[in-house]
């Protein structure tokens, strides 16, 4: 491992973004044919715009973020309050998995982020995996809406 490595930019601009730090948001982060996979969709969603939309409308779904929490496995994030949190997070070369925790209508959340950027430290492709099924049931209905509300702005 190499902090020359462009995952390791890359994360930390990942963390400026949750904090709201980044200048230029996602965009400054996204490669124009970034990936994202979803656990709630079958398809690969392709592109820098439709990546955006589902990024956004994870944050809202899971909107109470501990932004300065990213990586210290050894203090968890998500205290009673249920706060989206990273609480381990890996890097090498071009790939980082972040695993997080929340709480989403009550229901405990665990997942990771499998985020691989390019030599630029681009993301080009971002996946999501979560447990147990009750909390991805739950995420999945108000991505829905959330979604729904997002794409009626655009239009």
């Amino acid at each position: 491992m190499s902090d020359r490595d462009p995952i390791h930019g890359c994360i930390d601009r990942w963390f400026e973004h949750i904090r709201g730090e980044l200048d230029g948001g996602l965009d400054a982060i996204l490669h124009p044919d970034c990936t994202f996979l979803s656990p709630i969709v079958y398809t690969p969603q392709e592109g820098r715009e439709i990546t955006k939309l589902y990024l956004r409308a994870a944050g809202t779904t899971l909107a109470d973020v501990d932004a300065d929490a990213h990586g210290d496995a050894s203090t968890p994030t998500v205290d009673e309050s249920g706060k989206f949190g990273y609480v381990k997070v890996i890097r090498e070369g071009h790939h980082a998995m972040l695993e997080f925790e929340s709480t989403v209508d009550g229901k405990y959340a665990n997942g990771v982020d499998i985020i691989t950027c390019d030599d630029d430290g681009m993301i080009t492709e971002f996946k999501v995996m979560m447990r147990p099924l009750q909390a991805i049931n739950a995420v999945h209905a108000q991505m829905k809406a959330t979604l729904e509300q997002l794409s009626s702005q655009q239009s």
